[in-house]
């Protein structure tokens, strides 16, 4: 057996467990910086452009033209037809940044005050970021799907005065609250048009990014005095949206990012400047922020996009043009589940809708290729004959998949293997912990784990009786998942947390409340949360969580929800269904009428739940542990709709009231 990837350090079960090197085993000290002298984040940029003046930095598709486009059920979806993509210099990337940081200074914006960043993933995202390190402005970052009142929390709590968005998120959320912020005085808009701004409150000024660059660039204030960083200074205070209540800000200082970033690249084999990068997740979700800061560490080329026009399918590309994976072409890509798991329906539905001979050679390969990684081989023949199609549908040239956010699902995650042809390298981490704490390594193939640790972070697991997880278990030590290292960020801004601890050793350490075990190999997997474990009547203990991923691989679900109440003795759901599949189902039984009428009707509901059943039992769920009664919900849950946060992790409070009186009337029998 080849040599474990993590071990205990003290040789005991709770660990703590620490990455294994292949030359000199345990790892002694825990790493917390990639390249010499470069502890803050302003000095990454820097390095870049000095390494790499005039490789690619940042990428922007043009704008060719819009198009409203009619529907067959009467609603305009906006169409673009995209044009190449234009590009930045890491030199010019990091002139942008220092003239735009020189011109909020001139704005009256000062070193150690936070400055606001309310926008869209984009190439102007990441140039604000950088000119907020270089003048040691922190920045607090929020969410673009967070409702208003979260919103002018967040502003309020920081004491902004400045503020960084888009033409888009200014009319749709941040207008109306402006007079719930009343120490706003600066809002920088990104886009070029419109260049005035009528309408705005007495005392708040709109600019354009531009006009800023502009200022700063001018001889009296390219001076202005720049106050470097230090490392234990704060780069970041990003709110979190928390599945409950308010959302928090995470303090994360400029060593906490080097140090999480230099955990991650050393998981990405071969990580160099010829490399593209496709950003399309919120710059303010710690996982996209801290993947683009490993990208320009390396001078890799970071190419923008969005959910909506990623692949040549997607909702806002116009048909016959293409989408932004095949203009790119990347090398490497994170993805969240839900991301993942469209793609996988996607591609499996065409399946299904293949003559029969081209289906069996799809099956046929997929079985053969499985059984012949899992061996250790690879399988060149059929990468170039069946799934090459597969593959093209990002690019043609992914060799590196990152996974994070949320648990993937096994089935999604040999799929991604199999048919992309490139390894999934799963990561789990949280923005307390800036967003590292292991990855799993590429050529591991196995489903459903998280990795070993990273050089940067050491693993304990916690006792939790409640839950009756031990590290004494057999085979493996369970608990909760407790991570320490210079990543683990400062705590919560102005809010005290029992969560962060110091150790005698002055390290901190961040309880993640989710639980865990480790495997002989030392890899970690995430087995339950402590907050979706309900008690049932009877006693017995339903992780909600674990419900949920067993049935989301059923071909017929988009999205589910478990509930259970304490004192009932059985677990009811609520499904979001996948319109393709039941609509098919529903002609089946002669069923006509619209999509909510389908949804709502008995019979519907009674046929899901069995094919729910019978794919829960397959996957050796427990009796108690699956739904007996479920609600068929016609409308997606998005981040929009406040069901789930902006990683689309469910929000059960809200869920809950939402769906209130459907619990009542599953649970009284009605």
């Amino acid at each position: 057996m080849d040599q474990p990837k993590a071990r205990s350090v003290s040789g005991r079960p709770a660990g703590p467990y620490r990455a294994t090197d292949q030359l000199r085993g345990i790892q002694q000290k825990l790493v917390s910086s990639m390249h010499p002298g470069v502890d803050t984040l302003d000095k990454v940029m820097e390095h870049g452009a000095a390494r790499f003046p005039r490789r690619d930095c940042l990428g922007t598709r043009e704008v060719l033209s819009e198009e409203d486009e009619l529907q067959p059920n009467g609603k305009v979806f906006k169409k673009v037809i995209l044009g190449e993509y234009k590009w930045m210099s890491y030199e010019e990337t990091y002139q942008a940044a220092v003239h735009f940081g020189s011109g909020l200074a001139a704005l009256g914006q000062k070193p150690q005050c936070n400055i606001a960043i309310f926008c869209e993933t984009r190439a102007e995202w990441m140039i604000a970021a950088q000119a907020g390190f270089i003048y040691n402005f922190p920045l607090v970052t929020l969410y673009a799907t967070l409702g208003g009142p979260a919103i002018a929390h967040g502003l309020n709590e920081t004491e902004i005065t400045h503020i960084v968005t888009s033409k888009d998120l200014l009319q749709s959320r941040l207008k109306a609250i402006l007079l719930e912020v009343p120490r706003l005085q600066h809002i920088i808009v990104v886009d070029s048009k419109p260049t005035s701004w009528p309408g705005f409150p007495r005392g708040i000024m709109v600019h354009n990014m531009d006009a800023v660059q502009e200022l700063g660039s001018r001889p009296n204030n390219s001076k202005e005095e720049v106050r470097q960083p230090l490392p234990s200074d704060t780069a970041v205070i990003m709110y979190t949206s928390g599945s409950t209540g308010i959302p928090k800000g995470v303090m994360i200082s400029h060593s906490n990012i080097i140090a999480g970033i230099t955990g991650m690249a050393e998981r990405i084999p071969n990580l160099d400047e010829t490399d593209t990068y496709i950003g399309y997740l919120p710059l303010a979700h710690v996982l996209e922020l801290s993947a683009e800061m490993v990208c320009i560490s390396h001078g890799c080329r970071i190419g923008y996009s969005s959910p909506q026009t990623l692949a040549d399918q997607s909702t806002k590309i116009k048909k016959g043009s293409k989408g932004d994976t095949s203009v790119l072409k990347p090398t490497l890509m994170a993805a969240v589940p839900e991301i993942m798991d469209r793609i996988y329906k996607n591609v499996m539905t065409k399946v299904e809708e293949m003559s029969s001979v081209q289906r069996t050679l799809f099956v046929l390969a997929y079985n053969y290729k499985m059984e012949q990684i899992s061996k250790g081989y690879s399988t060149p023949l059929c990468d170039r004959l069946v799934f090459k199609k597969v593959r093209s549908l990002l690019g043609g040239h992914i060799r590196v998949l990152l996974s994070g956010g949320a648990p993937l699902s096994a089935a999604t995650q040999r799929f991604m293997n199999i048919c992309l042809c490139c390894p999934v390298g799963q990561g789990y981490g949280l923005t307390e912990t800036s967003g590292a704490g292991t990855i799993s390594e590429m050529w591991d193939y196995s489903t459903g784990r998280v990795g070993a640790p990273l050089v940067c972070s050491e693993i304990t697991l916690k006792d939790w009786e409640e839950g009756g997880y031990y590290s004494t278990d057999k085979p493996n030590p369970r608990g909760e998942i407790l991570i320490g290292g210079p990543n683990v960020t400062m705590g919560y801004y102005k809010k005290q947390s029992e969560d962060f601890l110091v150790d005698a050793s002055g390290q901190r350490w961040f309880c993640t409340g989710d639980i865990g075990e480790f495997h002989t190999d030392g890899c970690l997997k995430i087995i339950d949360r402590k907050k979706d474990l309900v008690k049932l009547q009877a006693g017995e203990y339903v992780s909600l969580g674990k419900v949920e991923a067993v049935l989301k691989n059923c071909s017929f679900v988009d999205n589910i929800c478990a509930y259970a109440n304490s004192d009932q003795s059985y677990v009811i759901g609520f499904v979001v269904p996948n319109q393709k599949q039941l609509t098919i189902l529903a002609e089946q039984r002669g069923l006509r009428g619209s999509w909510e009428e389908i949804c709502n009707h008995p019979e519907m509901e009674r046929d899901v739940l069995r094919i729910l059943t019978e794919a829960a039992l397959s996957a050796k769920l427990e009796r108690f542990e699956i739904p007996k009664k479920i609600r068929l919900s016609a409308e997606p849950w998005t981040p929009e709709t406040g069901l789930v946060t902006d990683a689309f992790k469910l929000k059960r409070k809200e869920l809950k009231s939402h769906y209130q009186d459907d619990i009542e009337r599953m649970y009284g029998g009605k």
